[in-house]
């Protein structure tokens, strides 16, 4: 698509957008962290960039590190303004995951959590909460025949969606459902949404794959490109019908799609304002 084909509504936003982008980038404010906490899963997915395991060649990282890092930054960022994001593998496979959130909250950063649901429940939600956690993002990728498929799991969907059904009546807690979008799930968005909705979801974010890791294997997983653009179709009007608050990943600038199937334009903030410390103690944008 080139400039001439946007409409001139959209160019004058983008060249504003343009204007916001550069001063963002000259403050450089750091307000988001991902920390890859371990590389270990209790699922084999088939789309896992990471290709995490059961068991991992790299041992997890002492909290003491992590919290030792932060701690050295203190002087550069305002805790209450940086979110500390735990990710994977699987987070709640770390034992002392509320013990590093308790640590998280009393030195005043506010913290979540990524899953796949697996080891939501009741019990273990309270125990999050009780330790700080202020929101948690769940996969589902779409009903149980594709999400199993995907997870490679019989128990994973009815995992997640007991744990989704628990966050939608828990107060005090912001939670949202990413789902990745495929050839298979790709016809059965519809009926999702609906499902989604009638559970008690009101956030939900939807990426495709990127063939790296082990999604590299799979090419029923990739969209063909009149799939993309019928999955932005119905992106924008689920955002119209104001029903539940879809969003696309930041994948990328899409075009005349812009500010009709995300909150914002297109703005990669890695090294920007968000960070990433991998498992093996790398700093990563």
């Amino acid at each position: 698509m080139s400039i001439s084909d946007i409409p001139l509504r959209k160019k004058l936003a983008l060249s504003l957008f343009s204007r916001y982008k550069a001063a963002e980038a000259k403050i450089h404010r750091l307000n988001y962290i991902l920390w890859e906490c371990t590389l270990r899963c209790n699922l084999s997915c088939l789309h896992c960039g990471s290709d995490c395991k059961k068991d991992s060649s790299i041992c997890d990282m002492p909290a003491k590190d992590f919290l030792g890092a932060l701690d050295s930054i203190t002087d550069i960022l305002e805790p209450n303004n940086t979110m500390i994001v735990l990710t994977g593998g699987e987070a709640l496979l770390r034992k002392d995951i509320e013990q590093i959130g308790r640590q998280l909250y009393i030195r005043g950063f506010p913290w979540g959590i990524v899953t796949n649901g697996m080891m939501l429940n009741e019990t273990k939600i309270a125990s999050l909460l009780n330790s700080g956690l202020r929101s948690i993002t769940v996969s589902l990728d779409g009903f149980e025949n594709s999400h199993n498929w995907l997870r490679n799991n019989p128990k994973s969907f009815s995992n997640a969606v007991n744990g989704i059904k628990i966050l939608a009546k828990t107060p005090d807690i912001t939670f949202d459902v990413v789902t990745c979008v495929n050839r298979k799930n790709y016809g059965q968005l519809n009926e999702f949404k609906e499902a989604l909705i009638e559970w008690g979801v009101s956030r939900w974010r939807i990426f495709t794959v990127f063939p790296i890791g082990r999604a590299a294997e799979h090419k029923e997983l990739q969209l063909e490109p009149r799939e993309f653009k019928l999955l932005f179709d119905f992106i924008a009007s689920t955002r119209k019908e104001g029903r539940i608050n879809l969003n696309y990943g930041c994948e990328g600038y899409l075009g005349n799609y812009e500010m009709e199937v995300r909150d914002n334009m297109f703005f990669c903030r890695a090294g920007i304002s968000v960070a990433s410390i991998l498992a093996d103690g790398s700093i990563s944008a």
